[in-house]
C-alpha cells in the first residue's frame, strides 16, 4: 500500500523563466528523476545535499537553513522563492477573528532570517521553491 500523502508536493514543472519544484523530494529522488533539469539535480547534489545524506527532503534542507550557510549563497544565486503556507489572522464583521492559511512567496533571506521557533509560531509549511532558469545558468 502506497501513502499518498508523501506525494502531494512530489512535482516538477517548468515555463519559460522558472523551475518549479515540489518539497517532499528527497535529494536522491531529485537526483534520478529526469523531468527535472540536468542543472538543477547536479547542484542539489553537489551543493544543497551538504553534510547530511541523500534522504533528505527539500523541505527539511529549506527548513533548517542558517543564514551563515553556504547552501544559502548557493540558492541566493539562483534567485530562489519558496512558497509556503502560514498562518494568519483575519479580522471579521463584527470584530470576530480568524485564522487561516495563506499562501506566500519568501525570498531565501526572509526564510532564513525567521528562527526555528518564528517558523513553528507562524505554522510554516513549505511547499515548493522556484527557480530562475537564466540564474541557474551562472551557477
Amino acid at each position: 500500500m502506497k501513502k499518498s500523502i508523501y506525494e502531494d508536493y512530489k512535482y516538477s514543472m517548468q515555463d519559460t523563466s522558472c523551475l518549479y519544484v515540489g518539497s517532499k523530494y528527497t535529494i536522491n529522488e531529485i537526483a534520478e528523476n529526469d523531468e527535472i533539469l540536468f542543472k538543477f539535480r547536479k547542484v542539489c547534489v553537489e551543493s544543497l545535499k551538504g553534510d547530511g545524506d541523500g534522504e533528505d527532503t527539500l523541505e527539511t534542507i529549506l527548513y533548517y537553513l542558517e543564514p551563515r550557510d553556504f547552501r544559502v549563497q548557493v540558492l541566493k544565486q539562483m534567485r530562489s522563492k519558496v512558497k509556503v503556507n502560514v498562518i494568519r489572522e483575519k479580522k471579521r464583521l463584527f470584530g470576530k477573528r480568524k485564522k487561516e492559511y495563506v499562501t506566500e512567496m519568501m525570498s531565501i533571506p526572509e526564510l532564513t532570517s525567521l528562527s526555528k521557533e518564528e517558523k513553528e509560531g507562524l505554522g510554516l509549511v513549505i511547499q515548493e521553491i522556484r527557480v530562475n532558469k537564466l540564474a541557474l545558468l551562472t551557477v
